[in-house]
């Protein structure tokens, strides 16, 4: 009782900033013992109430564009909760090759949960798909995409800034026949259950007892598009076919066939024209049809049927499978908030160039899902000339223009493409005369026709993970900055009002383009207009694509399976 009597008494004369625990071992006699700072206790009331609240950030996807914005996002001063109906980051340009096996499905995606942990704060993930956005009261309202008997599937969140970067879904242009006939190429699910079609079309052909007809269709594989992703699934499919299928299925290898249906006059029409050139050069030697200027009207369960343009005339082929890709629209739920906002009559949500949604200050959109609208020059025409006219004469010298250069290149970066275009080398190239002679004065009217002819360099951003992904860098920037930026602001001056811009506007820095196209070969698109295009183009796209892989864990996956596929070809199993 002694001994109990002077731990007790040890106990007590402690102060509350630590604790002390011992532990007695009767078959031993050991004894241990540790003290717990105070440090982890958690705070009380009264603590937690002096420290400032942070703002709730939603974020709504786990696309390009969202890992984008996590990934660089200081939390400290956020809360930060994602909301997605899947629980993974995928690394789409690589589905191609995931539907004929040349990656699998799970080398190119990385749990949304070993992305966020490596943060350091809390960010909280929700499985959930966004059914609503409310932004008169500032919430979304979320429905769990999980299959479960258990608790209430339906939640609200509340937020002070959403981020909506939800992606795009497939544009059939409401043709007939495209949604129960075709596939599509947007998420992964839609890469496996390709890949499993592919098989199937090679398992039925040969069935027993069917005509070479029947086999012939069988294994007709079309492709509605011709752009990066439809071009890039007709080259694996041909590898696919060529390097692997044909051995096993040595009785119908020379009745496949592939086509590619395109509206346009050329397959890859977003690349340089040599790109294109080459393309269509390699695959008519592959044997892999294009036909260009045709446009599909419906699709069936036994054919495709198209128009061509130039002729009008109408065209069936009989079809296997066939995959859907021509382009992108807006969900469901963004639609449904544009119709909130003002903006039902747009195909797609606008954004201004610091990526808010026009017409609402704390909301912001990122990636597949929005636009960002450049304003016109010619709109702030009159607000630019009155801010360069500093001494009310009506009219504009050479010097006071030069004192807005800086900020009209920044404000509007058409100005510098038409610079560009007309090989002017100075801003103030434009203020010549028609002759080219050099102008002492320029009045309003002057002014007005000297710059008339910017806007027409104005360009919307391509729907591509590169763009997703630096806007989604852009907007953490943004973020990181906000409390720095309201008392030292670093965007360009505003021409409609005082003061400067919080910001510096978006801008998208185009770092090439690739387009695999099979053979080992492929073509890249570069800075400086550098085209590059065969087996060395192949190899740089190996390594680039392998950098880019959000995770070590990803980039081994992805270059053993491009080994695996090497040495041991592709697998062909229905699983």
């Amino acid at each position: 009782m002694t001994l109990f009597s002077y731990l007790n008494r040890a106990r007590n004369g402690f102060s509350s900033s630590s604790k002390l625990l011992v532990v007695f071992s009767l078959s031993s006699g050991g004894l241990v013992a540790y003290s717990e700072s105070q440090s982890s206790i958690p705070p009380n009331n009264r603590e937690l109430e002096g420290l400032p609240k942070k703002k709730k950030v939603v974020v709504l996807g786990t696309g390009w564009a969202s890992i984008s914005f996590l990934k660089d996002l200081d939390i400290s001063s956020y809360d930060v909760q994602v909301v997605s109906p899947r629980n993974y980051f995928a690394f789409t340009p690589l589905l191609p090759s995931v539907t004929c096996g040349t990656v699998e499905a799970r080398s190119i995606v990385e749990p949304i949960r070993n992305i966020i942990k490596k943060k350091k704060g809390d960010i909280h993930f929700w499985e959930a798909e966004c059914t609503k956005i409310d932004a008169a009261n500032k919430k979304v309202t979320c429905r769990s995409t999980i299959e479960s008997n258990m608790g209430k599937k339906e939640f609200s969140l509340d937020y002070d800034y959403l981020v909506i970067a939800t992606g795009a879904e497939v544009n059939t242009f409401n043709t007939p026949g495209v949604k129960e006939h075709c596939h599509f190429l947007k998420e992964v699910e839609d890469a496996q259950k390709i890949r499993t079609s592919v098989i199937d079309c090679f398992e039925n052909a040969i069935l027993p007892e069917l005509t070479e007809e029947e086999r012939r269709t069988n294994l007709h594989f079309v492709v509605v598009g011709g752009g990066p992703t439809g071009v890039e699934f007709a080259a694996e499919l041909h590898d696919f076919v060529h390097e692997d299928l044909a051995k096993l299925y040595p009785l119908v290898q020379n009745m496949v066939r592939i086509t590619i249906i395109q509206s346009g006059d050329h397959i890859l029409n977003t690349y340089d024209n040599r790109i294109s050139t080459f393309a269509e050069t390699k695959f008519a030697r592959d044997g892999i049809e294009v036909n260009t200027g045709c446009r599909v009207v419906s699709v069936t369960d036994k054919a495709v049927n198209m128009e061509v343009k130039a002729t009008g005339e109408k065209v069936s082929i009989p079809r296997g499978m066939v995959l859907w890709s021509t382009g992108v629209s807006t969900r469901p739920v963004v639609k449904d908030f544009m119709d909130q906002i003002g903006q039902g009559k747009r195909r797609v949500l606008a954004t201004d160039e610091w990526l808010r949604v026009k017409g609402c200050e704390d909301v912001y959109a990122i990636g597949d899902c929005a636009t960002l609208v450049q304003r016109k020059v010619m709109q702030d025409i009159a607000d630019i000339f009155k801010a360069a006219d500093k001494d009310n004469s009506g009219t504009l010298i050479v010097e006071e223009f030069q004192d807005i250069i800086d900020d009209i290149l920044i404000r509007y970066p058409q100005v510098n493409l038409h610079m560009q275009s007309q090989h002017l080398s100075r801003v103030t190239d434009l203020l010549k005369d028609p002759e080219g002679n050099a102008r002492k004065e320029i009045d309003i009217e002057g002014f007005k026709l000297a710059l008339c002819q910017v806007d027409s360099q104005m360009k919307s951003l391509p729907a591509t993970a590169q763009v997703a992904a630096q806007q989604g860098t852009y907007l953490s920037s943004c973020f990181n900055k906000r409390e720095l930026a309201d008392f030292q602001p670093e965007g360009p001056r505003r021409f409609k009002g005082s003061g400067r811009h919080e910001f510096l506007p978006f801008r998208y820095k185009h770092l090439g383009s690739f387009a695999p196209l099979g053979g080992e070969q492929a073509a890249a698109e570069l800075p400086g207009d550098w085209v590059s295009v065969g087996r060395s183009t192949q190899w740089l796209w190996y390594s680039v694509y392998a950098s880019k892989q959000v995770s070590w864990r990803t980039r081994v996956l992805v270059v053993f399976d491009w080994t695996r596929r090497y040495i041991f070809g592709r697998d062909s199993s229905r699983i």
